[in-house]
């Protein structure tokens, strides 16, 4: 336990410093970061191909091995991305809800860091980069908790981090990495609450579950992803393929990945037999239930199975589909609401009705129409980056960036003012 809280104490304490340094400081701190990552590349991929190494031969998942595996392009994008970052308006600059009351008080909200902030995460080493930067340029404190998986190549991008705060002279401990794979660790830091101000797993669904049954600390959980694409009867079909191919194909082992496919049953004798000549294509395994493969005269074989028990409550993570024929935009609506995790749906349409209907009704954190699912991404909707995918209602949905990393307090100034 000692050694969480001295980390945490450390976080708490130094996290002031951040509060008192201008938005140029932090700003630099990040230009210095995304050189960094440039300069020490070869460094970065020789750590990375330790990790790959060594998650092959324990026998981790196809996508768990993508998701921590790097190469130059994706050092090169995370560099960019901390540029992104560093070029976004200061959020602590940020007054609104101002006000001149009755009395003369001059009243506004002014938005402040939220202090420090605990990631625990899986796989993904940008994870590592993307949290940093977006916690220094909105002032906040950060300890990481990364996987083993990825130890050797978190190791070396903390370095960076750490060697960018020192070169304008904020103080390493802004960002601290548990560098041991102990589990106790991660039990002992849901237990420190009055250091830590907010808690971020991202990762399975075990891993939220735990968390949000076991920490003192505000939780928010999101990033799994169950994610649905409706085919409405008025879609235009050759374009519903293109974004279905999109969503599923581009990259399949992320949490914005396309995961199921619904179709009106209007189009289905036509569209159906167009999807799956499409994901034969691309090598998407369809998994169709029994009772339409026999309506459409369908065999089970390499590229077509008949749906298993919880199959549409599954996020694939691979090159599998889902696909259901639903009667109207009703019982979609009502198939998402079953079967989402609240991450991203949308439907393909040209019906103006329905889509109004669509977007009242799908409670997801992004909703989309006519696009694919896999802008869900903070870089991809002007974020820079993000912390996570939150699919709660508090304190912050969808992509979290610099302004779901703050809070606000009021600030009322007056003229000596006494209450009457």
């Amino acid at each position: 336990m000692n050694e969480v809280l001295a980390m945490c104490k450390r976080a708490k304490d130094t996290s002031k410093s951040l509060l008192l340094a201008s938005s140029h400081v932090r700003r630099e701190v990040l230009e210095v970061l995304a050189d960094l990552l440039l300069e020490r590349q070869d460094d970065i991929l020789v750590a990375n191909e330790v990790d790959q190494k060594s998650a092959s031969a324990e026998g981790l998942s196809p996508a768990m091995i993508d998701r921590l595996q790097l190469s130059s392009a994706r050092i090169a994008a995370m560099s960019s991305g901390v540029r992104e970052v560093a070029l976004l308006p200061d959020p602590l600059e940020e007054k609104f809800d101002e006000q001149i009351l009755p009395n003369g008080l001059r009243v506004y909200k002014q938005r402040v860091p939220l202090g420090v902030v605990g990631v625990i995460y899986e796989s993904r080493p940008n994870v590592t980069i993307d949290v940093s930067a977006l916690c220094i340029r909105s002032g906040n404190a950060v300890i990481l908790r990364g996987g083993k998986e990825t130890l050797a190549t978190n190791s070396i991008l903390v370095e960076c981090v750490c060697a960018a705060l020192a070169t304008v002279g904020l103080p390493q401990d802004l960002v601290q990495f548990m560098d041991d794979p102990d589990r106790n660790l991660v039990d002992q830091l849901l237990k420190m609450y009055e250091y830590v101000d907010m808690l971020i797993p991202r990762g399975g669904a075990a891993l939220h579950r735990y968390c949000r049954e076991n920490s003192l600390i505000p939780v928010i959980t999101g990033g799994i992803g169950i994610c649905h694409l409706f085919v409405d009867e008025s879609a235009d079909m050759k374009k519903a393929l293109d974004v279905i191919s999109n969503a599923k194909v581009q990259r399949p082992t992320v949490c914005n990945a396309l995961d199921t496919v619904l179709v009106h049953k209007n189009i289905a004798s036509i569209f159906l037999p167009c999807l799956l000549e499409c994901m034969c294509q691309e090598k998407v395994v369809v998994h169709l239930p029994q009772a339409w493969m026999a309506h459409f005269g369908l065999a089970s074989c390499d590229a077509i199975r008949p749906v298993e028990p919880d199959d549409f409550d599954r996020e694939w993570l691979s090159l599998d589909v889902g696909v259901q024929v639903v009667e109207n935009v009703e019982e979609a609506i009502a198939f998402i609401t079953e079967h989402s995790t609240a991450h991203s749906d949308g439907i393909l349409t040209q019906d103006e009705q329905n889509k109004q209907r669509f977007l009242k009704e799908v409670d997801s954190s992004v909703v989309y129409v006519n696009a694919s699912t896999r802008f869900t991404d903070g870089a991809e909707l002007g974020l820079g980056a993000e912390v996570a995918i939150s699919t709660q209602r508090l304190h912050a949905r969808g992509p979290m960036a610099l302004q779901a990393l703050t809070t606000y307090k009021w600030v009322v100034q007056g003229e000596y003012h006494v209450r009457a």
